[in-house]
């Protein structure tokens, strides 16, 4: 009988969604058992946390109320694609960054 990994690392990519929390625990449970699917998924949410944390750090300045709306909304769209595919178990990158978060976070995780 071959011992294999139970969800190939969907429980780290799921749970690297969960709020900067949730991140940093689906960073150490991939640590400990590194998987592809799990690291591709922590890369895309940190990806999606410091677009987020950087755009809402812009707009403070700015000040613009319908600005931070149509961030906030974005930043939501972004959040739900990268969840739908680490629930789905799907690789694929969230739109016009994701293939950037890799290439930039590939030392992370």
């Amino acid at each position: 009988m071959t011992e294999t990994s139970s969800d190939d690392g969907k429980t780290v990519a799921i749970i690297s969604y969960i709020t900067i929390i949730g991140w940093i625990i689906a960073l150490i449970l991939n640590n400990n058992n590194k998987t592809e699917f799990g690291s591709f998924h922590l890369r895309q949410s940190l990806g999606i946390i410091i677009v987020a944390i950087g755009l809402a750090i812009v707009n403070s300045f700015i000040g613009i109320a319908m600005l931070g709306w149509i961030i906030q909304i974005a930043i939501l769209i972004y959040w739900i694609l990268g969840f739908i595919g680490a629930v789905q178990g799907e690789k694929k990158p969230v739109p016009y960054l994701g293939e950037q978060f890799q290439e930039w976070f590939k030392g992370v995780a």
